[in-house]
């Protein structure tokens, strides 16, 4: 939240720059590969969240504001990220993907079900 000290500080800046650096001043989230506009804790401050660059992330302006607290400390979209296209975790929504796996909640491809593998990588996730 940009009224807090914390963030006019010399840790601040020097986390932001090793968060920017690590995610290669791009968007983080899967397919946007948009310049960084801001670094964001993933698990706000307000509620805990750790000054570390694990929970550090990346984020263009759209995905920035999509996520941004209010003035009553709650975040947009629950602090979650959604990415067109794809569930939440960041696995794609359309069954012909070979990374499909049904969303979050299934977590099994019907291919595994089965007993045959489709391969590819796995799904690309937020942390």
């Amino acid at each position: 939240m940009p009224s807090d000290p914390f963030y006019k500080t010399k840790r601040w800046r020097g986390l932001r720059a090793a968060a920017l650096r690590r995610d290669l001043f791009t968007c983080v989230v899967p397919g946007c590969e948009q310049p960084a506009y801001a670094v964001d804790h993933i698990k706000a401050r307000r509620a805990g969240g750790a000054d570390t660059l694990g929970n550090l992330r990346s984020l263009c302006k759209a995905h920035d504001h999509a996520v941004k607290e209010t003035r009553t400390g709650e975040r947009g979209n629950a602090g979650r990220l959604v990415v067109k296209g794809c569930f939440e975790d960041g696995t794609p929504r359309d069954p012909a993907h070979p990374w499909f796996t049904g969303g979050p909640r299934r977590g099994v491809q019907s291919s595994e079900r089965d007993g045959s593998r489709t391969g590819g990588a796995p799904p690309h996730t937020l942390t």
